[in-house]
Order: structure tokens, then C-alpha cells, then sequence
């Protein structure tokens, strides 16, 4: 256990970080297998809604510095491509 007060406090905000970023990546994967349950049905619009809704929630992980800009962007490419072929079909 820490005994410097700035290492005290640091120590504090770090787990305030920590849960916040688990709660938006367990969000980030909520929205991602919408996105995957609307491709399985076979709902074209809804596949494409949804992937918008989570190439934003991507965005925002990335801008805050959950996930890496990089991931994200890989991400939103590949829940794109997938909706974009049901509607395809």
C-alpha cells in the first residue's frame, strides 16, 4: 500500500478509470453484437443502423482513449463491410 498522499490519490484515480473504461468496453461489445444479431436475421436496415450507432460508440472509446484509434477504426470497417453485404444479398 502506497504511504506518499499524491501515490494515495493517483492509486483512487486510476480504479475510477479503470471501471469506466470497463463499463464503455462492455458497452462497445454490447453494440457490436447488435449489429451482428441484425446481419444473423437478415434486417438490412437495421444491420446499417446499428452499425452507425456503434461506429460512433467506437469513435468516442477512441477519442477518450479506451480502445486505440487504430482497433476502432478496424472495428468499424469490419461491422461496416458485414452490414453492407446483407444489404447486398
Amino acid at each position: 500500500m502506497a504511504n506518499i498522499k499524491s501515490q494515495i490519490k493517483r492509486n483512487k484515480q486510476n480504479e475510477v478509470r479503470r471501471e469506466r473504461n470497463k463499463a464503455v468496453r462492455t458497452a462497445l461489445k454490447t453494440s457490436q453484437k447488435k449489429v451482428q444479431a441484425a446481419i444473423a436475421e437478415g434486417d438490412a436496415q437495421a444491420a446499417t443502423e446499428q452499425a452507425r450507432v456503434a461506429a460512433k460508440a467506437l469513435d468516442k472509446a477512441a477519442s477518450k482513449g479506451v480502445v486505440h484509434k487504430r482497433t476502432a477504426a478496424r472495428r468499424k470497417s469490419r461491422l461496416a463491410k458485414a452490414a453492407n453485404a446483407v444489404g447486398a444479398e
